[in-house]
């Protein structure tokens, strides 16, 4: 695992992904920095078995620097700056499909948002956003705050 100023060039890093780029997973703002980027090739290789999964996928946000973190309104710890997590557009069609690909894949950390869900391989926990739960508990038909998670085993 590594933190770039930018993202880097992918041959340098022995690149083994071919759904995703560095910098499509790096910060975006240029504001307050460069297009940080968090290299994690265990959340690669997670996000890649996810892809593999449900068909092509929209990453909406991956690396954060800490002011475009600020700046969206992220909480202070997120994983999106203290690592890398991702939040993937859904739609109600793809909601089930990507949640069961993600626990599949590895995932442990889920935000369930209105048009996105937040996926991270923190400690196993789950939060919704406001306004989220209502449609996520009509695209699974459990609620998913009640129902406990069940990510791989042989996880740290």
């Amino acid at each position: 695992m590594a933190l770039f100023a930018f993202p880097p060039d992918p041959a340098s890093l022995a690149w083994r992904w071919p759904h995703f780029s560095p910098r499509e997973l790096a910060c975006p703002c240029r504001l307050h920095c460069q297009g940080a980027y968090f290299h994690d090739p265990a959340f690669l290789d997670a996000l890649e078995t996810l892809r593999h999964e449900v068909g092509p996928i929209h990453i909406r946000s991956g690396h954060r620097c800490l002011g475009h973190n600020r700046d969206v309104g992220g909480v202070p710890h997120s994983y999106h700056t203290r690592q890398i997590a991702a939040d993937i557009a859904v739609t109600d069609a793809s909601r089930k499909a990507i949640l069961q690909s993600a626990i599949k894949a590895g995932f442990c950390g889920f935000g369930y948002g209105r048009s996105f869900l937040h996926v991270d391989l923190g400690p196993v926990r789950a939060w919704t956003y406001p306004g989220a739960l209502r449609l996520w508990t009509r695209a699974l038909g459990y609620n998913p705050m009640q129902k406990p998670l069940t990510p791989r085993q042989g996880r740290d």
